[in-house]
Parts: C-alpha cells; sequence; structure tokens
C-alpha cells in the first residue's frame, strides 16, 4: 500500500542556492523527520528543495521562478509515486524572493486544481520582501531604486514595482496580493501561515516588509532606549519590546581618527574580510582605491547577469506553445475586468497616506499600502519578529545560511527550530 507523503518545498532567495538552506533542512528533519519515521503508518515528511532557480536564474523574474519551481514540484511527486509514495499534504517555505516565489507557486498550483487532491498545510516565508524593496530617504537607497530594476532585470523590476505585469498595467506584486487573484485565494487555503521578519541590522529586506507592516518601531533603537524581551526557548525570536517614557542620553563615541577609533572602526567590508587592529589600518589606507574598484566591478557584473537574463527571458517567451500555458498569460485575460478606477485611486496619493512619517524612514507608496491591508486581512496569518544585533547584516543569519564559514550564523537556529516545532505534520 502507498506510504503518504507530507511534501514540505523549500525555496532560496537571491543570487542562492538550496545550500543557503540546509540548516533549515536539517533542523526540520530533526524534528519531524524522524517522527514520522518512527510511526510507519502514519504521514512520512519529504523536504525538497527547489533547484532550477539558482544563481543567474533569479534574474528571471517571480513569474518564471514560480514556473521552474511549479514544474519541479510536479516532477518530484511522479518521482514519488514511482517509490510507491503518495503526496496528500503539501507546504511550502520561502526564504527571502523564495517567499515570493513560493507565493507565486501557490498560485500556480491552486490554478491546475492541485488542492483538490493535496491538502495545503503550512505556507511560512523568512525575511520576505512582500511589499517589494523600500525606498529610504538616503542617497545610496535612492540610487539603487533608480538603477536597480535595470541591473537585477525583470526580477528588479518586481521588487520595486516598476513592472506592469497585468494587462492593465498593476506591478505583480500587487496582482499577487490581490483577494480576487490566484494568488491569494490559493494563500487562503494554507490553514496555518506564519512569516518570520528580523526587525533590525536587515540591510537587504528591513522589517517593514517583511513583516508587512505600515510603521517601524525598531528604527530607531540603537538611541531611543528600546529593549527586548526574548522567547527562552526560541531565541533571537522576541516575545514583546517597549520603549522608555524618556529616551535615554546619547553616548558619546571615541573622537574620530584617534586611536580608540581607529581601534573599534571596522571597513565596510563582508565579515570574512574583517580585520583587528592595527591591520584594519592598512585596509583603510587602501579603502580610496579598493571601495570603486570593488563598486565597478559590483556594477559589471550585475550588467552582464542581467543582458544574459534579458536574453534568456526572450527566448522563454518567444516559446508560443509555453507562454499560453503560463499563469501569467491565464491571468493576463483575466485583469482586463479589473476596473480603471480602481487602478486610478492606488496610484493617487493622499495627503493622509504621506504624512506622519519620520526622515528615516521610507516612502511607502499607494501600492504598498493596498498591499499591506489585503495581506493583514487573512484570518490565519501570523507573525513573529527576530532581533539580532551585534551583526552588519542579520538577513543571512536569519536561517543561519552559512554556518561553516560564519559561526555567528548559528544565532538564526533559534528561528529555525521554532519554525520546525511550529510545523504541522
Amino acid at each position: 500500500m502507498p506510504r503518504n507523503v507530507h511534501l514540505l518545498l523549500l525555496i532560496h532567495g537571491m543570487w542562492g542556492s538550496p545550500a543557503n538552506l540546509a540548516s533549515m533542512r536539517r533542523i526540520i528533519s530533526e524534528i519531524r523527520g524522524q517522527q514520522s519515521l518512527d510511526d510507519p503508518e502514519g504521514t512520512e515528511l519529504h523536504v525538497m528543495l527547489a533547484e532550477t532557480n539558482q544563481a543567474e536564474s533569479t534574474y528571471d523574474g517571480i513569474d518564471w521562478g514560480g514556473e521552474r519551481v511549479a514544474t519541479e514540484v510536479f516532477d518530484e511527486i511522479e518521482k514519488l509515486k514511482k517509490e510507491d509514495k503518495n503526496v496528500t499534504r503539501f507546504s511550502v517555505t520561502g526564504y527571502s524572493l523564495g517567499g515570493l516565489l513560493a507565493r507565486y507557486v501557490v498560485g500556480i498550483l491552486h490554478q491546475r486544481k492541485f488542492f483538490e487532491d493535496v491538502a495545503p498545510v503550512n505556507f511560512n516565508t523568512v525575511a520576505t520582501p512582500h511589499l517589494g524593496l523600500l525606498v529610504y530617504p538616503s542617497l545610496l537607497s535612492r540610487f539603487a531604486s533608480f538603477i536597480g530594476p535595470k541591473l537585477l532585470s525583470r526580477t528588479g523590476e518586481q521588487f520595486y514595482a516598476v513592472d506592469k505585469w497585468s494587462k492593465t498595467g498593476r506591478p505583480l506584486l500587487m496582482v499577487m496580493a490581490d483577494p480576487n487573484r490566484i494568488f491569494y485565494q490559493g494563500l487562503k487555503l494554507f490553514p496555518h501561515i506564519r512569516i518570520y521578519a528580523n526587525t533590525v541590522n536587515d540591510l537587504t529586506v528591513p522589517y517593514m516588509t517583511a513583516y508587512i507592516d505600515l510603521e517601524d518601531p525598531f528604527l530607531n533603537h540603537s538611541t531611543n532606549g528600546l529593549t527586548v524581551e526574548y522567547d527562552d526557548k526560541y531565541r533571537p525570536i522576541i516575545k514583546s519590546f517597549s520603549l522608555p517614557d524618556t529616551p535615554p542620553r546619547k553616548r558619546a563615541g571615541p573622537r574620530p581618527f584617534t586611536l580608540v577609533w581607529f581601534k573599534a572602526y571596522k571597513p565596510p567590508l563582508p565579515p570574512r574580510y574583517q580585520v583587528r587592529f592595527p591591520f584594519n589600518l592598512a585596509v583603510i589606507a587602501i579603502l580610496p582605491v579598493l571601495f570603486p574598484a570593488f563598486i565597478t566591478l559590483v556594477l559589471f557584473r550585475l550588467s552582464v547577469a542581467s543582458h544574459s537574463s534579458r536574453a534568456r527571458i526572450k527566448l522563454l517567451e518567444s516559446d508560443e506553445e509555453s507562454a499560453t500555458q503560463r499563469l501569467a498569460h491565464i491571468l493576463g485575460e483575466l485583469e482586463r475586468g479589473v476596473e480603471d478606477a480602481v487602478v486610478d485611486m492606488l496610484e493617487e496619493p493622499t495627503p493622509s497616506q504621506e504624512g506622519g512619517s519620520t526622515s528615516k524612514s521610507p516612502r511607502i507608496t499607494p501600492t504598498q499600502r493596498q498591499i499591506v491591508a489585503w495581506l493583514n486581512a487573512l484570518p490565519q496569518l501570523k507573525k513573529e519578529r527576530v532581533f539580532i544585533g551585534d551583526v552588519r547584516n542579520s538577513h543571512g543569519t536569519i536561517v543561519a545560511r552559512d554556518v561553516q564559514n560564519f559561526d555567528f550564523h548559528k544565532i538564526g537556529e533559534g528561528v529555525l527550530r521554532h519554525w520546525a516545532d511550529a510545523f504541522i505534520m
């Protein structure tokens, strides 16, 4: 008799690979995998890591990436059938960009009637930009928002919601959040939806877009006296946070270019290239040469990858049979029925929408506000805040992405154990 299988799909992020989610796979296998093996007559957990959308392929857009991953899911189910295993339950977890791909994949599966035979169970995202990438007042952020859609190909356009994905010109992120569209309707079928968001130090996917929120109480955490209470079992997940009635006095740091300052200074380099005093002085000395050379190399590398991606997309879209079967084509026809008045309303900001922000707060567009309202209306949505201090960028740490090279990434294992313990078999 065929063994019933609960298929768990894990999807990595931008520029990533399945190896990024090795800790996630290990921990869910330790906590839930052995449990399923101990019960021969119960449901077996089968963990699948998406593989077709790696490295430069992640430039090709949420939609093309989602199509690839959906094909993998159907192929994996056929493979399991040959092993006398029957997929009866389905869950998916996406990290970073992978969370957006997960929502697109759910739309494809729902459109193909997949959930009529397979029960959707858990839907999770970790550090996923549900609102797209935010634009902050800083010069660097504004520059990134200008150049990102050009250098990150189709994915960059969708990240910044400058694409015109639907027939009426709506961006894909908005269509995916629309309660009247297949993506939202498929997502709503999952009885257990939980998202995890970094509250601080995530330079890639800040709090507001990962937590689906219009306010960021952690924005000035380093100066406003904010304190957090960690979950005793799942640190760095926090149970609560609080602000003092009176902000503390700002402590003066060491004077620039003094010996104390030089000893504490960390050059703006990845963790593996950080060196201590006095060797950091040599790095400081060559920064005027190193930094421009590094930026030039990055921009060149991104432009080459983006050019390759656009050529790849053009080839994919030239396949007429494939194009007409894609979910984008099917929904494109449905989008013709969307009232133009709705689109006009969302494109025009109102005075109340623009007010109340601080100088450091990102600019939230009317489209992003509508996405927040729609997604937060999901009745089963639960959210977890993660506070990882004392790191330059917490984006990789939250999923313990590379514990072999960065010991501090182990901090994220508390998040993964919470996710695994909350996972419903």
